[in-house]
């Protein structure tokens, strides 16, 4: 009944950096600079009519081309081009930062690149003045209804992933235990600083390239989140073994606040953001006007979020662990006499159920940017909904519960107003327990599955 070995656990790990390689390979442009540079268009064609052509690597690094057509009126249409060269590239904070702009008429100087910064970028009539991408014209044509569910469940895949993950970290501790520990969501905000740190080190050393930074956070993040929750878990579940449930659950609290405040110290109460990458966007179909979008780093994240899953899946079914975790959870004294060590099982579970958290949160730093010293609260409370509805104590229970919060939320944001959606997700909640307290994939009866 012993653990996995290292050669059961590095496929999964492996698959993951292959999928976050592919993902890098097939995404050479940058979307937030291509923005950038699109931008500039209307300032270099004043009352122009602006046509993006293509966009495509510049001759020379950190720099993009942009062939479009300017048309005045009364006047032929005109075939322009604009190369942008910006001062970094990657997870790079500079990346944005644009040095120099070319043109068929020769490079700009220094003080009219000033003055488009200075007084057209950074004002309203810059942000607002990008002509959009090139045409497309090889998308799908499909009705009105069916392309916006499309997007709205595309934009949903990445929340599933974090949800479900979390999820699994509050069934894996509750099933063993029968105990809820309520500090995931900062474990989460750990995973998230972990994340922002190990990418922040290897831009220092001189590696802003995206594939490496998230790579490196993705390792850091799942190290932290098993650190400290196998550590502080062991501390508030581990040692309290009163009959009652209700001090351990306080001493969880304690220790979400304690994580809170660490975080605040630590890394300051601004939020550090990493810089978006591979948001370039992948044309699905259309209806009319409206394209149906889906980014590589959607993919991506939704990706690692769907391997970890089925990684967590095998582990409970057919590993070791996973009949060890199974045997204690059902009957610890006897599993106690075939040889299970409860101590050693209770760590490794509290070490897993961390590194899913920590995992969650390198998701929500590589989807959404950063994470808050307190933002982790309202992910880890609503991962706790999903666990419930779900069937707290089963794995693929959390994981479909997961599953269904994202697209609860993703659905109700879409269709329904958006300032009642966690009202309407909580009442969801009270119905849960009281039609189906065992979840959705527990019993009917008044108490959750057994495991």
């Amino acid at each position: 009944m012993a653990p996995p070995t290292s050669g059961n656990l590095w496929r999964p790990t492996a698959f993951l950096f292959v999928m976050m390689l592919l993902a890098g390979c097939a995404s050479s442009l940058d979307a937030q600079q291509a923005r950038i540079c699109r931008s500039v268009l209307p300032a270099l064609n004043p009352e122009a009519r602006i046509v993006v052509l293509r966009i495509v690597a510049g001759p020379a690094p950190r720099s993009l081309r942009v062939d479009y057509e300017a048309s005045y009126r009364n006047r032929p249409i005109v075939e322009r081009f604009a190369i942008c060269r910006f001062a970094a590239e990657g997870l790079s904070p500079n990346k944005a930062e644009l040095v120099e702009i070319g043109t068929e008429q020769g490079p700009l100087s220094g003080a009219s690149l000033y003055l488009l910064k200075r007084y057209y970028l950074e004002s309203p009539e810059g942000a607002a003045g990008d002509p959009g991408g090139p045409p497309v014209v090889d998308s799908i044509e499909i009705p009105a209804d069916l392309a916006y569910f499309l997007q709205q469940f595309f934009a949903g895949l990445p929340r599933t992933a974090i949800y479900g993950l979390l999820a699994v970290a509050y069934s894996l501790v509750f099933g063993l235990t029968g105990r809820i520990n309520l500090a995931f969501g900062e474990i989460a905000a750990v995973g998230s600083a972990a994340t922002i740190a190990a990418a922040s080190v290897l831009i220092a050393l001189g590696s802003s390239a995206p594939l490496p930074g998230l790579a490196a956070g993705l390792v850091a993040a799942m190290f932290a989140g098993a650190v400290y929750n196998a550590v502080g878990g062991y501390f508030v579940i581990g040692k309290i073994r009163t009959p009652s449930n209700q001090p351990s659950l306080i001493a969880t609290v304690g220790l979400s606040l304690l994580l809170m405040e660490y975080l605040r110290l630590v890394q300051s109460p601004v939020t550090v953001w990493l810089p978006p990458v591979w948001s370039a966007q992948w044309h699905i179909a259309r209806s009319g006007s409206f394209l149906v979008n889906l980014t590589l780093i959607s993919l991506a994240t939704s990706t690692i979020g769907l391997v970890a899953a089925a990684f967590l899946i095998w582990l409970m079914k057919a590993s070791g662990f996973g009949r060890a975790w199974r045997a204690f959870a059902d009957d610890a004294r006897a599993a106690a006499l075939f040889g299970v060590d409860g101590r050693k099982l209770l760590i490794q579970t509290l070490a897993l159920a961390g590194a899913m958290a920590g995992l969650s949160g390198m998701l929500i730093v590589a989807q959404y940017g950063g994470l808050g010293f307190a933002g982790g609260f309202q992910f880890g409370l609503k991962a706790l909904i999903a666990a419930i509805i779900g069937g707290i104590g089963s794995v693929p229970g959390a994981l479909l519960g997961g599953f269904a919060v994202g697209l609860f939320e993703t659905a109700w944001s879409a269709y329904l107003p958006i300032e009642a959606r966690d009202m309407a997700l909580y009442a969801t909640l009270v119905v849960f327990l009281i039609l189906r307290p065992g979840g959705l994939l527990g019993l009917r009866g008044p108490t959750p599955r057994a495991v």
